[in-house]
């Protein structure tokens, strides 16, 4: 897989963080540079760790599934941008008494939105992909944009509703597109 994909990758799945980010950003009552950087910390950091996990459970079982790997990578990065794309049609309440700087909530949130990457550490490993490369560039793609995201929605929050998360479900299900094509294609 070339790195550009892997950014891609990385984009799709930092689009939950920028959305939490911009809701974080939003809801902070004051604004400082360090609030922002330990949020894109946070996020950046279990971005990439949780595909790191998903990729050593993935090699466990991965000579089981070789003949269907770019199947289960595509049902994976499909299922996932398919899940990002339905819940950002769900209707969000938020509440304004939520601290994004409370460490749990903070531990919470960064959890929560980097369950997809554990799905697709895991479509790396079936895909017999080396996975320093690209926890690194899905850390720091995550980073960048929720550093981003905190600033973003402290300024526009209001603005931009669902429309990230659309974009990031949208770009894992092309991923998932382009992986099948091209086994295809190759095989």
């Amino acid at each position: 897989m070339d790195y550009f994909t892997i950014v891609l990758i990385g984009i799709g799945l930092a689009m939950d963080a920028f959305a939490v980010s911009i809701t974080s950003g939003f809801t902070l009552k004051t604004f400082k540079v360090r609030y922002a950087f330990k949020i894109a910390i946070f996020f950046g950091a279990f971005q990439a760790i949780m595909p790191v996990l998903g990729w050593l459970a993935g090699n466990s079982f991965r000579q089981y599934i070789e003949p269907w790997d770019h199947w289960i990578a595509f049902a994976l990065l499909s299922f996932i941008g398919g899940k990002m794309i339905y819940e950002s049609t769900k209707v969000k309440q938020t509440d304004m008494k939520f601290d994004p700087n409370k460490l749990l909530v903070l531990f919470s949130l960064s959890l929560a939105t980097s369950i997809d990457a554990l799905a697709v550490g895991i479509s790396f490993s079936v895909l017999n992909l080396q996975i320093i490369g690209p926890v690194l560039i899905i850390g720091l793609v995550t980073f960048i944009f929720s550093f981003f995201g905190v600033q973003i929605g402290k300024r526009f929050g209001k603005f931009l509703g669902n429309k990230i998360e659309i974009t990031g479900g949208v770009v894992l299900i092309g991923i998932g597109i382009k992986i099948l094509i091209e086994h295809l294609v190759l095989q």
